[in-house]
């Protein structure tokens, strides 16, 4: 009887270390309807997120595009408006993504885990807040829509990259 007890609390232990914790997630879609649809998704291989590249115009985010480590993804969305360029200190990764919407993406709030907070485009529209499900876990990639504008913009979250050695 004492071996059958044995036996099971020995399997127990080994089903539970097989158990491995969950830390993607996703938040999104934020925005309207049209766009063609993109995702950053093989990206994410390149490394974490080091630099981000918004174009905006006086009532819209008109692209978007992302630094993975060192390589620069594709450019989405429209050529109008000003670009502004951000980059991250070393190490640091965002935590937070803030907006605003209505038929395109409006307005982006990007949060980091060093208390930056860097606006793009304008303070109008449906209010968005997107963070992770799950602790210790960074915006690795984006996907969504985009045309002539940054049409609708999602989330994807999870952890900080170990392999990451130029980052």
């Amino acid at each position: 009887m004492l071996a059958i007890i044995l036996l099971a609390l020995l399997c127990a232990s080994a089903s539970g270390n097989a158990i491995q914790s969950r830390s993607s997630s996703y938040s999104g879609e934020y925005g309207g309807k049209g766009g063609k649809r993109f995702s950053h998704s093989g990206n994410q291989l390149d490394g974490p997120i080091t630099a981000i590249r918004v174009r905006s115009n006086s009532l819209y985010i008109t692209g978007i595009q992302v630094r993975y480590g060192t390589v620069w993804s594709e450019y989405v969305g429209g050529k109008l408006g000003d670009l502004e360029e951000i980059f991250l200190h070393p190490g640091e990764s965002v935590i937070q993504v803030s907006g605003k919407y209505r038929f395109f993406v409006k307005q982006l709030i990007i949060v980091t885990d060093k208390g930056r907070k860097l606006t793009f485009g304008e303070d109008s529209g449906i209010s968005f807040n997107a963070v992770p499900l799950h602790p210790n876990t960074v915006l690795r990639f984006i996907s969504g829509r985009s045309g002539a504008a940054l049409d609708a913009i999602s989330l994807h979250w999870d952890v900080y990259p170990s392999h990451c050695s130029t980052c």
